[in-house]
């Protein structure tokens, strides 16, 4: 994909902050830096919050370089959560909700066919994903009646939520997935990349 690059950075200290679900709360955050030749340094955090949360964000610099305004509108904000698959305690989750800009502001979309999800998040990019070893995409709800969400046979007549779900000792399957789900269609949008190919 173009040149991006994603690296694991430094390990912060604890840090106050406010989780996914409103709690104030301090904990420690793993930086990871994405790359672009010719662009300021993004940096990705995910930060393991001391009441068991788990997030990731596109982190805002204390001086944030020039950039395009739909992208530093995406500093701080969209965050992915990390949880507990449900009746599991060897895999995490996060949801599949891809970013779209609305004017200059990134928003998500929640609910897509899996074709469409493939189409945003790019069907090679999310085959590679799902081939991961313990890495799986499925309905949010775990709903039965929906066809199967095979990458390589995307359904295209439901409109679902998806989630990925990961083995809890793989961190950086969600931190790819989050960069693929937020940050990739902003730079896509400011044209830092080129638009995404099935």
């Amino acid at each position: 994909m173009d040149d991006l690059t994603l690296e694991r950075g430094i390990s912060l200290h604890e840090k106050p902050g406010t989780t996914c679900t409103g709690v104030s709360a301090k904990g420690p955050a793993v930086e990871w830096e994405l790359r672009l030749p010719g662009r300021p340094l993004l940096t990705v955090h995910d930060t393991r919050w001391d009441n068991g949360e788990r997030d990731l964000v596109l982190y805002q610099p204390t001086v944030v370089p020039e950039i395009p305004a739909a992208l530093s509108n995406l500093h701080n904000r969209l965050r992915v959560g990390i949880a507990r698959a449900p009746g599991n305690t060897t895999t995490l989750r996060i949801m599949a909700f891809p970013a779209w800009v609305d004017g200059e502001r990134p928003r998500i979309k929640k609910s897509l066919t899996t074709a469409q999800l493939a189409a945003k998040y790019g069907l090679q990019q999310l085959r590679d994903l799902t081939a991961r070893p313990g890495v799986a995409l499925h309905s949010a709800g775990g709903r039965v009646e929906v066809p199967g969400y095979d990458v390589n046979d995307p359904q295209d007549d439901i409109r679902i939520q998806h989630a990925l779900s990961f083995p809890v000792e793989d961190d950086e399957t969600p931190v790819i997935a989050f960069t693929h789900l937020r940050v990739v269609p902003v730079l896509r949008h400011v044209g830092w990349l080129s638009v995404v190919t099935v």
